[in-house]
């Protein structure tokens, strides 16, 4: 609990920020499917039939998994809060139109039959007889929208929209309980304060509720305007995987631009989500920047040919064919740091000296008996375990698990294998070993921003600025960063800026 007061002291500012963004969100979702399924509901009350399909199509659009909702409306409509409002309002429309027309259906027919003997038109007798009937249902379809929109939004956090969900993402990334457990208690705090407003608002008068609601457009109307006026001439936004590393790079990237430029705005999208969020955003002109890795770009990115693929394998410098692949789909691939994140199987200390462990091929003799949890991305990818069944003939028991579990779930013993990158805090943290490749599976990950050749040559300046990490930062460097940010809970910006100022990269501003 101790940690939990301090983390909110620490990040009071960030809370209200966030908690600022998931109201937002929330509120401007819940409008939209509120003013789609409510005339909807109405309509259908003389098309039964066409009633009975709607129920079934919002039921179905219900039952779409909310992080494959998100991946398909990027290509579409980008990253940031209108992906986000799109797929909650497609959560919210059943509870909605279901109860607004289960409620005026069911309305006593003697109140109709009243209403049409004072020669009510429809219009009339809809809003002083219907809807006040049907008003405590409708209510209660919007009350269950409304906390289902609340929980949800917490995933806006993985494409770039804010809100509370920012909190958990980090928390669970970096193994820190007093953060996941401030974003879930704030959202589930603001789903209750929710609740009990619509339980007020429905106790009075329709003409108050109205109010309340226009002010609360009106709020949320301004801030927009007042943020879009007071934005910088340009705003550049520079997005990041999941993790800690990406994170502090990121930060790294928005200090240098801003040295380079100050007129320049950047916006952060840190914890972002996995490579194709990020490539599609960046093709897409969501975002500017982000970090990616020369060993990514060969094997999801782009199409090597076998000629080229075997100079991959055979362990050779791969950035200069990344560089050149991706240029044909006009992008450029800055110059890269000094580091090599590669891939690599990890194992405890204890389990490695036990079995004799030094190199993945020793995996063979205990392969029947290897419980491994990889991440999604390494199941599927060609260098990955797809990698490992073809080039090493190894066939282990897998789970799939998010990649930022994965290092806990080997520390627990709940298995006993994993994929992590070389320069991961927690190989550190909880005493592990990464396996030597001795076949030459994973290819050399050198990593570099990435941008739009159109940006690229829109800026030359921040491109000059960016190449100030060519051939910088050395893998026990990164690990050490990693580890301040991981497990001693630094801020990743904190980390960043010390980096560049130690190694003379930027000035110390007193």
């Amino acid at each position: 609990m101790a940690d939990l007061w301090r983390t909110i002291s620490e990040r009071h500012g960030e809370l209200l920020s966030a908690l600022g963004q998931h109201i937002e969100i929330s509120l401007i979702a819940l409008m939209i499917a509120v003013v789609i399924a409510i005339p909807l509901a109405v309509w259908v009350q003389t098309h039964h039939k066409t009633a009975a399909v709607l129920l079934q199509v919002t039921g179905v659009l219900q039952t779409i998994p909310s992080l494959a909702l998100l991946g398909l409306l990027i290509p579409f409509v980008g990253i940031g809060t209108l992906p986000a409002i799109i797929a909650l309002v497609v959560y919210a429309l059943l509870p909605i139109f279901q109860n607004t027309y289960i409620g005026l259906r069911d309305i006593d027919p003697s109140y109709e039959e009243a209403a049409d003997a004072f020669g009510m038109s429809r219009l009339r007798k809809l809003f002083k007889v219907e809807l006040p009937i049907a008003l405590p249902v409708i209510l209660s379809g919007v009350r269950t929208a409304m906390v289902m929109i609340i929980g949800t939004a917490t995933l806006a956090a993985l494409i770039g929209a804010g809100g509370l969900g920012t909190f958990i993402l980090l928390g669970i990334d970096r193994n820190d309980a007093a953060l996941t457990l401030m974003g879930a208690l704030a959202a589930a705090l603001l789903a209750i304060v929710f609740s009990w407003l619509l339980n007020v608002m429905q106790k009075v008068s329709w003409k108050v509720s109205v109010g309340v609601v226009a002010v609360a457009v009106l709020g949320m109307v301004g801030s927009q305007v007042y943020t879009y006026a007071t934005a910088p001439k340009e705003t550049i936004t520079i997005a990041g995987k999941l993790g800690s590393e990406p994170d502090i790079l990121i930060n790294m990237y928005k200090e240098l631009i801003q040295k380079a430029d100050p007129d320049v705005g950047v916006t952060l999208k840190s914890n972002f989500g996995q490579t194709s969020f990020l490539y599609n955003a960046l093709r897409t002109d969501k975002i500017g920047i982000y970090p990616e890795f020369s060993g990514t770009v060969l094997a999801s990115l782009t199409k090597p040919s076998a000629a080229q693929q075997q100079q991959v394998t055979a362990g050779k410098d791969n950035y200069p064919l990344a560089k050149k692949l991706l240029a044909k789909q006009g992008l450029s691939y800055l110059k890269p740091m000094a580091y090599n994140n590669t891939y690599a199987l990890v194992v405890k200390e204890s389990f490695a000296k036990r079995y004799d462990l030094h190199t993945i091929s020793d995996l063979g003799k205990i392969a029947p008996s290897i419980r491994a949890g990889f991440d999604l991305e390494f199941i599927d990818r060609q260098d990955g375990y797809k990698g490992i069944q073809s080039k090493y003939g190894l066939q282990f028991k897998v789970d799939s698990m998010d990649a930022s579990l994965r290092y806990q779930a080997l520390d627990r013993g709940q298995i006993n294998l994993t994929d992590g990158y070389t320069t991961d805090a927690q190989l550190r943290q909880y005493h592990l070993v990464a396996l030597q490749d001795d076949k030459g599976l994973f290819p050399i990950y050198r990593g570099a921003p990435l941008m739009r050749t159109a940006f690229a040559e829109k800026h030359p300046q921040l491109v000059a600025a960016l190449n100030k990490l060519a051939g910088q930062i050395t893998e026990k460097q990164m690990q050490t960063m990693n580890y301040a940010v991981s497990v001693k809970n630094e801020k990743a910006a904190t980390v960043a800026h010390r980096y560049l100022v130690q190694h003379g990269l930027l000035k110390e501003v007193r």
